[in-house]
Protein backbone atom coordinates (compact mmCIF):
# COMPACT_ATOMS: atom_id res chain seq x y z
CA UNK A 1 0.00 0.00 0.00
CA UNK A 2 3.05 2.30 0.07
CA UNK A 3 2.47 3.21 -3.61
CA UNK A 4 -0.32 5.60 -2.68
CA UNK A 5 1.84 7.43 -0.17
CA UNK A 6 4.89 7.67 -2.42
CA UNK A 7 2.90 9.20 -5.26
CA UNK A 8 1.94 12.25 -3.23
CA UNK A 9 5.07 13.03 -1.23
CA UNK A 10 6.40 15.43 -3.87
CA UNK A 11 3.38 17.73 -3.63
CA UNK A 12 3.14 17.83 0.16
CA UNK A 13 5.66 20.58 0.79
CA UNK A 14 3.48 23.07 -1.09
CA UNK A 15 0.46 21.97 0.95
CA UNK A 16 1.94 22.13 4.42
CA UNK A 17 2.05 25.91 4.84
CA UNK A 18 -0.69 28.53 4.72
CA UNK A 19 1.38 31.44 5.95
CA UNK A 20 0.80 30.33 9.54
CA UNK A 21 1.98 27.28 11.42
CA UNK A 22 -1.30 25.46 12.01
CA UNK A 23 0.42 22.87 14.22
CA UNK A 24 1.03 25.52 16.88
CA UNK A 25 -1.85 26.37 19.20
CA UNK A 26 -2.60 30.08 19.38
CA UNK A 27 -2.26 31.88 22.68
CA UNK A 28 -5.31 34.10 22.33
CA UNK A 29 -8.61 34.59 24.21
CA UNK A 30 -10.72 31.43 24.36
CA UNK A 31 -13.59 33.26 22.66
CA UNK A 32 -11.54 33.55 19.46
CA UNK A 33 -10.82 29.83 19.14
CA UNK A 34 -7.82 28.84 17.02
CA UNK A 35 -8.44 30.94 13.90
CA UNK A 36 -5.80 33.47 12.83
CA UNK A 37 -7.99 36.59 12.73
CA UNK A 38 -7.35 39.98 11.16
CA UNK A 39 -8.38 42.96 13.27
CA UNK A 40 -8.61 45.62 10.56
CA UNK A 41 -11.80 45.85 8.48
CA UNK A 42 -10.23 47.78 5.60
CA UNK A 43 -7.30 45.37 5.39
CA UNK A 44 -9.74 42.44 5.27
CA UNK A 45 -11.60 44.01 2.33
CA UNK A 46 -8.32 44.67 0.53
CA UNK A 47 -7.25 41.05 0.98
CA UNK A 48 -10.69 39.92 -0.14
CA UNK A 49 -10.24 41.89 -3.36
CA UNK A 50 -6.69 40.71 -3.94
CA UNK A 51 -7.33 37.00 -3.20
CA UNK A 52 -10.88 36.87 -4.55
CA UNK A 53 -12.13 35.38 -1.28
CA UNK A 54 -15.06 36.51 0.87
CA UNK A 55 -14.53 37.87 4.37
CA UNK A 56 -15.59 35.72 7.30
CA UNK A 57 -16.55 38.49 9.74
CA UNK A 58 -16.98 37.23 13.30
CA UNK A 59 -18.67 39.49 15.85
CA UNK A 60 -17.72 38.24 19.31
CA UNK A 61 -17.76 39.39 22.93
CA UNK A 62 -14.21 39.24 24.38
CA UNK A 63 -14.01 38.48 27.23
CA UNK A 64 -17.44 36.99 26.90
CA UNK A 65 -20.26 35.03 28.42
CA UNK A 66 -20.49 31.24 28.65
CA UNK A 67 -22.05 31.01 25.17
CA UNK A 68 -19.23 33.09 23.70
CA UNK A 69 -16.43 31.11 25.32
CA UNK A 70 -18.04 27.77 24.46
CA UNK A 71 -18.52 28.81 20.84
CA UNK A 72 -14.87 29.83 20.63
CA UNK A 73 -13.61 26.71 22.37
CA UNK A 74 -15.81 24.13 20.63
CA UNK A 75 -16.68 25.56 17.22
CA UNK A 76 -13.96 28.04 16.32
CA UNK A 77 -11.33 25.60 17.57
CA UNK A 78 -12.45 22.55 15.58
CA UNK A 79 -9.44 21.85 13.30
CA UNK A 80 -11.45 21.31 10.12
CA UNK A 81 -13.63 24.37 10.71
CA UNK A 82 -10.51 26.44 11.40
CA UNK A 83 -8.93 25.15 8.18
CA UNK A 84 -12.06 25.90 6.16
CA UNK A 85 -12.22 29.48 7.46
CA UNK A 86 -8.50 30.18 6.96
CA UNK A 87 -8.39 28.58 3.51
CA UNK A 88 -11.58 29.78 1.85
CA UNK A 89 -12.15 33.13 3.56
CA UNK A 90 -10.41 36.19 4.92
CA UNK A 91 -10.99 35.84 8.70
CA UNK A 92 -11.88 39.09 10.51
CA UNK A 93 -12.78 39.47 14.18
CA UNK A 94 -14.84 42.39 15.45
CA UNK A 95 -15.19 42.78 19.22
CA UNK A 96 -18.79 43.65 20.02
CA UNK A 97 -17.93 45.02 23.47
CA UNK A 98 -15.32 47.56 22.39
CA UNK A 99 -15.49 51.10 21.06
CA UNK A 100 -13.32 52.73 18.43
CA UNK A 101 -13.00 50.95 15.08
CA UNK A 102 -14.93 47.93 16.38
CA UNK A 103 -17.77 50.18 17.46
CA UNK A 104 -17.84 51.82 14.03
CA UNK A 105 -18.23 48.44 12.32
CA UNK A 106 -21.00 47.47 14.74
CA UNK A 107 -22.88 50.62 13.73
CA UNK A 108 -22.19 50.06 10.02
CA UNK A 109 -23.81 46.62 10.14
CA UNK A 110 -26.38 47.48 12.81
CA UNK A 111 -25.01 44.78 15.09
CA UNK A 112 -25.87 44.95 18.81
CA UNK A 113 -23.12 45.46 21.37
CA UNK A 114 -22.51 42.90 24.14
CA UNK A 115 -24.16 40.23 22.03
CA UNK A 116 -23.78 36.49 21.52
CA UNK A 117 -21.61 35.36 18.56
CA UNK A 118 -22.67 36.48 15.09
CA UNK A 119 -21.10 35.65 11.73
CA UNK A 120 -21.53 37.66 8.57
CA UNK A 121 -19.84 36.64 5.34
CA UNK A 122 -19.27 39.57 3.02
CA UNK A 123 -17.65 40.30 -0.33
CA UNK A 124 -14.84 42.77 -1.01
CA UNK A 125 -17.41 45.60 -1.13
CA UNK A 126 -18.68 44.78 2.35
CA UNK A 127 -21.99 43.29 1.20
CA UNK A 128 -23.47 40.12 2.71
CA UNK A 129 -23.34 37.13 0.36
CA UNK A 130 -25.37 34.80 2.63
CA UNK A 131 -27.81 35.27 5.47
CA UNK A 132 -26.47 36.57 8.77
CA UNK A 133 -25.59 33.68 11.08
CA UNK A 134 -26.91 34.15 14.62
CA UNK A 135 -28.60 32.13 17.35
CA UNK A 136 -27.12 28.78 16.27
CA UNK A 137 -24.01 27.80 18.16
CA UNK A 138 -23.31 24.20 17.21
CA UNK A 139 -20.61 23.15 14.71
CA UNK A 140 -23.07 21.80 12.13
CA UNK A 141 -24.83 25.18 11.94
CA UNK A 142 -21.65 27.11 11.16
CA UNK A 143 -20.60 24.46 8.64
CA UNK A 144 -23.93 24.93 6.89
CA UNK A 145 -23.25 28.66 6.66
CA UNK A 146 -19.76 27.93 5.31
CA UNK A 147 -21.20 25.59 2.68
CA UNK A 148 -23.72 28.23 1.58
CA UNK A 149 -21.00 30.88 1.42
CA UNK A 150 -18.72 28.67 -0.68
CA UNK A 151 -21.58 28.15 -3.11
CA UNK A 152 -22.37 31.87 -3.18
CA UNK A 153 -18.72 32.73 -3.88
CA UNK A 154 -18.42 30.13 -6.66
CA UNK A 155 -16.04 27.91 -4.69
CA UNK A 156 -16.17 24.11 -4.70
CA UNK A 157 -16.96 22.71 -1.27
CA UNK A 158 -14.19 20.25 -0.31
CA UNK A 159 -15.27 16.73 0.61
CA UNK A 160 -13.83 17.02 4.10
CA UNK A 161 -16.33 19.78 4.91
CA UNK A 162 -19.24 17.75 3.57
CA UNK A 163 -18.10 14.65 5.47
CA UNK A 164 -17.79 16.62 8.69
CA UNK A 165 -21.32 17.89 8.21
CA UNK A 166 -22.56 14.35 7.66
CA UNK A 167 -20.83 13.07 10.76
CA UNK A 168 -22.23 15.86 12.91
CA UNK A 169 -25.80 15.95 11.64
CA UNK A 170 -26.86 12.57 10.33
CA UNK A 171 -28.89 10.39 12.67
CA UNK A 172 -27.50 6.87 12.30
CA UNK A 173 -28.76 3.40 13.06
CA UNK A 174 -26.69 0.31 13.83
CA UNK A 175 -26.51 -3.08 12.15
CA UNK A 176 -24.29 -6.05 12.95
CA UNK A 177 -23.50 -8.35 10.02
CA UNK A 178 -21.56 -11.61 10.09
CA UNK A 179 -19.34 -12.79 7.22
CA UNK A 180 -16.37 -15.00 6.38
CA UNK A 181 -13.86 -12.13 6.72
CA UNK A 182 -14.55 -8.85 8.51
CA UNK A 183 -11.72 -7.09 6.67
CA UNK A 184 -13.52 -7.83 3.41
CA UNK A 185 -16.72 -6.73 5.10
CA UNK A 186 -15.26 -3.35 6.03
CA UNK A 187 -13.96 -2.92 2.48
CA UNK A 188 -17.25 -3.76 0.78
CA UNK A 189 -19.73 -2.29 3.25
CA UNK A 190 -17.64 0.80 3.97
CA UNK A 191 -17.83 1.84 0.33
CA UNK A 192 -21.64 1.87 0.25
CA UNK A 193 -23.39 5.27 0.06
CA UNK A 194 -25.13 6.02 3.34
CA UNK A 195 -22.72 3.98 5.47
CA UNK A 196 -21.19 6.32 8.02
CA UNK A 197 -18.80 3.97 9.81
CA UNK A 198 -17.74 0.36 10.10
CA UNK A 199 -15.91 -1.56 12.80
CA UNK A 200 -14.47 -5.07 12.64
CA UNK A 201 -15.07 -7.28 15.64
CA UNK A 202 -16.42 -10.51 17.06
CA UNK A 203 -19.87 -11.54 18.28
CA UNK A 204 -20.65 -15.00 19.56
CA UNK A 205 -17.25 -16.16 18.30
CA UNK A 206 -17.89 -15.11 14.69
CA UNK A 207 -16.37 -12.30 12.66
CA UNK A 208 -18.77 -9.38 12.29
CA UNK A 209 -18.81 -5.79 11.10
CA UNK A 210 -20.69 -3.26 13.18
CA UNK A 211 -22.19 -0.73 10.79
CA UNK A 212 -23.59 2.73 11.45
CA UNK A 213 -25.66 3.96 8.55
CA UNK A 214 -27.92 6.85 7.62
CA UNK A 215 -31.44 5.39 7.10
CA UNK A 216 -32.39 8.37 4.93
CA UNK A 217 -29.75 7.26 2.40
CA UNK A 218 -29.82 3.47 2.75
CA UNK A 219 -32.46 1.37 4.49
CA UNK A 220 -31.78 -1.67 6.64
CA UNK A 221 -33.25 -3.87 3.91
CA UNK A 222 -31.01 -2.29 1.27
CA UNK A 223 -27.96 -2.54 3.52
CA UNK A 224 -28.26 -6.25 4.27
CA UNK A 225 -29.38 -7.09 0.72
CA UNK A 226 -26.40 -5.36 -0.90
CA UNK A 227 -24.06 -6.79 1.74
CA UNK A 228 -25.42 -10.29 1.10
CA UNK A 229 -24.75 -9.91 -2.62
CA UNK A 230 -21.15 -9.13 -1.72
CA UNK A 231 -20.99 -12.19 0.59
CA UNK A 232 -20.85 -9.89 3.61
CA UNK A 233 -24.10 -10.84 5.34
CA UNK A 234 -24.11 -14.57 6.02
CA UNK A 235 -26.29 -13.71 8.99
CA UNK A 236 -27.33 -10.68 10.99
CA UNK A 237 -27.37 -10.05 14.71
CA UNK A 238 -30.39 -8.11 15.92
CA UNK A 239 -32.97 -7.96 18.70
CA UNK A 240 -35.33 -5.87 16.60
CA UNK A 241 -38.42 -7.80 15.47
CA UNK A 242 -38.87 -5.81 12.26
CA UNK A 243 -35.21 -6.32 11.31
CA UNK A 244 -35.60 -10.07 11.92
CA UNK A 245 -38.59 -10.14 9.56
CA UNK A 246 -36.69 -8.15 6.91
CA UNK A 247 -33.75 -10.55 7.14
CA UNK A 248 -36.01 -13.61 6.88
CA UNK A 249 -37.68 -12.20 3.80
CA UNK A 250 -34.24 -12.03 2.19
CA UNK A 251 -33.30 -15.54 3.37
CA UNK A 252 -30.62 -14.18 5.68
CA UNK A 253 -30.45 -15.95 9.08
CA UNK A 254 -30.74 -13.75 12.16
CA UNK A 255 -29.52 -14.26 15.70
CA UNK A 256 -29.88 -12.36 18.94
CA UNK A 257 -27.07 -9.99 19.76
CA UNK A 258 -24.37 -11.23 22.08
CA UNK A 259 -21.22 -9.87 23.72
CA UNK A 260 -19.12 -7.91 21.27
CA UNK A 261 -15.42 -7.08 21.14
CA UNK A 262 -13.56 -5.02 18.59
CA UNK A 263 -10.74 -6.58 16.59
CA UNK A 264 -7.30 -5.10 17.26
CA UNK A 265 -6.78 -4.66 13.50
CA UNK A 266 -9.99 -2.82 12.77
CA UNK A 267 -9.54 -0.73 9.57
CA UNK A 268 -6.94 -3.26 8.46
CA UNK A 269 -6.17 -1.84 5.01
CA UNK A 270 -5.81 1.70 6.32
CA UNK A 271 -3.51 0.48 9.10
CA UNK A 272 -1.09 -0.95 6.51
CA UNK A 273 -0.30 2.52 5.12
CA UNK A 274 1.14 5.78 6.41
CA UNK A 275 -2.36 7.23 6.23
CA UNK A 276 -2.93 5.60 9.60
CA UNK A 277 -0.93 8.46 11.12
CA UNK A 278 -3.58 11.02 10.16
CA UNK A 279 -6.33 11.88 12.67
CA UNK A 280 -9.59 11.19 10.85
CA UNK A 281 -13.31 11.53 11.35
CA UNK A 282 -14.99 8.13 11.67
CA UNK A 283 -16.58 8.52 8.26
CA UNK A 284 -13.22 9.49 6.72
CA UNK A 285 -11.47 6.46 8.23
CA UNK A 286 -14.23 4.12 7.02
CA UNK A 287 -14.23 5.45 3.46
CA UNK A 288 -10.42 5.72 3.33
CA UNK A 289 -10.05 2.11 4.43
CA UNK A 290 -12.44 0.99 1.68
CA UNK A 291 -10.64 3.02 -0.99
CA UNK A 292 -7.19 1.80 0.00
CA UNK A 293 -8.47 -1.79 -0.08
CA UNK A 294 -9.51 -1.10 -3.69
CA UNK A 295 -6.02 0.34 -4.40
CA UNK A 296 -7.37 3.89 -4.71
CA UNK A 297 -6.08 7.05 -3.06
CA UNK A 298 -8.15 8.46 -0.15
CA UNK A 299 -6.77 11.98 -0.61
CA UNK A 300 -10.05 13.40 -1.87
CA UNK A 301 -11.63 12.60 1.52
CA UNK A 302 -9.05 14.54 3.49
CA UNK A 303 -8.23 18.18 4.04
CA UNK A 304 -4.88 19.54 2.82
CA UNK A 305 -3.70 19.87 6.42
CA UNK A 306 -4.62 16.27 7.13
CA UNK A 307 -2.64 15.15 4.09
CA UNK A 308 0.34 17.28 5.08
CA UNK A 309 0.63 15.26 8.31
CA UNK A 310 2.21 12.57 6.13
CA UNK A 311 5.08 14.96 5.44
CA UNK A 312 5.50 15.50 9.19
CA UNK A 313 5.73 11.73 9.61
CA UNK A 314 8.28 11.36 6.80
CA UNK A 315 10.46 14.12 8.21
CA UNK A 316 10.05 12.57 11.67
CA UNK A 317 8.61 15.76 13.13
CA UNK A 318 5.85 13.61 14.55
CA UNK A 319 5.84 9.94 15.41
CA UNK A 320 4.29 7.38 13.07
CA UNK A 321 1.39 5.74 14.89
CA UNK A 322 -2.23 4.79 14.30
CA UNK A 323 -4.24 7.96 14.88
CA UNK A 324 -6.97 7.34 12.29
CA UNK A 325 -8.92 4.99 14.55
CA UNK A 326 -8.85 7.22 17.62
CA UNK A 327 -11.01 10.18 18.61
CA UNK A 328 -10.38 12.85 15.98
CA UNK A 329 -10.10 15.84 18.31
CA UNK A 330 -7.96 14.03 20.87
CA UNK A 331 -5.55 12.77 18.21
CA UNK A 332 -5.36 16.16 16.50
CA UNK A 333 -4.58 17.91 19.78
CA UNK A 334 -1.69 15.49 20.35
CA UNK A 335 -0.11 16.81 17.16
CA UNK A 336 -0.85 20.48 17.88
CA UNK A 337 1.40 22.03 20.47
Amino acid sequence: MKYIFTSIVICLISVISYGQDWTQKLNQPIELGQVHWLRDYKEALQQSQAKDLPVFMFFQEVPGCHTCSTFGNKVMSHPLIVEAIETHFIPLIIYNNKGGDDGDILKKYNEPAWNNPVVRIINSKGKDIVNRHAGAYDPSAIINTIQNALLASNQITPNYINLLQKELTNSTEEAVLSMYCFWTGEKEIGSMPGVQSTQAGYMNGTEVVKVHYDPSQITYAELISESSQKRCADKVYTDNKLEKIIAEEKDIPSKKTNSYRIDRQDKYYLSQTDYQSIPMLKIQATKANALIAQRQSPNDLLSPRQISILELVVTKKIKKENRAKGDFLIEWNKISK
